[in-house]
């Protein structure tokens, strides 16, 4: 251990309490400490990053929902409407909506970002998703906008999304990038029945089949990726490059995360993984990131939602941390 984890580790363990008894709290207070290399910690304008893009893949009828919900959903985030406004406003997390590629064109808005590479990526059963230019402009753009953030004074930062189709690309990613099998990956989505499912998994096996790729992560992610999980890996690896504290959501967020840490496995270190997803690929991409999750809410709506959720408990860990008094500033005996 370097000094600044020992002396961590000191003062939680001489906190007003039994050892080791704030559980999962005491593990993500050491990590925000060593993230920001103090002992006394601070979570700066929380905020939450939405990115939405469309998907030629729904073409294929991988979703049982039209692409113009994503258009919708956009609509309804700028009005305060999803889910994702609901906790953000509770938990005072700043929240902004960036158009990475959705097929229709917004007004100016004070929460969005334009930021908007094309139209939505190409059908993966006829051609890559993104040519490697798009996708690098994809995540250059993903890393711009968190700069931004963090010059605004943001030192914790989470990423939602929004896409219809989008399961479909984070189980080609997991499945190209594990080594999992396509039926390991893939799961409902939103709102496929049994036979919707099976068809799914249909046409993702013969888009897996399709492409020979070298294991090269921005070649994958331009193949299978969308533009939205390409900025939020752009993202990714900004933040980690900007020592924030990174809240991961759910399985299209982290499929972006298993590409970002391709490029860089050290970001691993900077990310709270805030929920395990009810989306069955999920669970199995923690297990390879060896993650272990804040929540486990049976929740599978994307947004952010899980890290908006999540952030009070974060926020707990680092109060307990540099409020709560010790055995020796309360005058409590400890053991011998």
């Amino acid at each position: 251990m370097n000094s600044v984890t020992n002396k961590l580790q000191h003062k939680i363990n001489n906190k007003t309490k039994p050892l080791g008894s704030l559980g999962k709290l005491e593990e993500i207070a050491l990590q925000i400490g060593q993230i920001q290399n103090t002992i006394s910690p601070e979570l700066k304008n929380p905020t939450i990053l939405v990115f939405a893009a469309d998907h030629g893949l729904t073409d294929a009828g991988v979703s049982p929902f039209p692409k113009e919900v994503t258009r919708q959903m956009v609509l309804n985030f700028l009005n305060g409407g999803a889910a994702i406004n609901v906790f953000s406003k509770q938990n005072r997390i700043n929240l902004k909506v960036i158009d990475a590629g959705v097929d229709a064109d917004f007004q100016n808005h004070p929460n969005l970002i334009h930021a908007k590479v094309s139209n939505g990526t190409n059908n993966i059963l006829e051609r890559a998703a993104m040519t490697i230019k798009e996708c690098k402009e994809a995540m250059n753009k993903g890393a711009e906008i968190v700069e931004e953030q963090f010059n605004n004074g943001c030192n914790i930062m989470g990423f939602g999304e929004m896409g219809i189709g989008n399961t479909s690309s984070a189980s080609l990613l997991m499945s190209k990038i594990t080594g999992l099998s396509i039926e390991e990956c893939t799961g409902k989505g939103t709102g496929h029945d049994n036979d919707g499912l099976k068809r799914k998994k249909e046409i993702l096996k013969q888009a897996i089949e399709k492409y020979r790729l070298n294991g090269d992560p921005i070649e994958i992610l331009a193949t299978f990726g969308g533009m939205e999980i390409a900025m939020i890996t752009g993202a990714f690896l900004k933040a980690a490059e900007m020592n924030m504290i990174i809240m991961v959501d759910g399985f299209i967020v982290t499929s972006a995360l298993l590409v970002a840490q391709m490029i860089n496995p050290e970001i691993l270190s900077n990310c709270i993984f805030t929920h395990v997803s009810n989306e069955q690929g999920h669970i199995k991409m923690l297990e390879y990131l060896n993650a272990q999750p804040v929540l486990n809410l049976g929740m599978r709506l994307g947004e952010g939602t899980g890290a908006a959720v999540a952030y009070p408990i974060i926020q707990s860990a680092v109060n307990f941390l540099n409020e709560m008094a010790s055995f020796e500033d309360a005058g409590v005996s400890n053991r011998d």
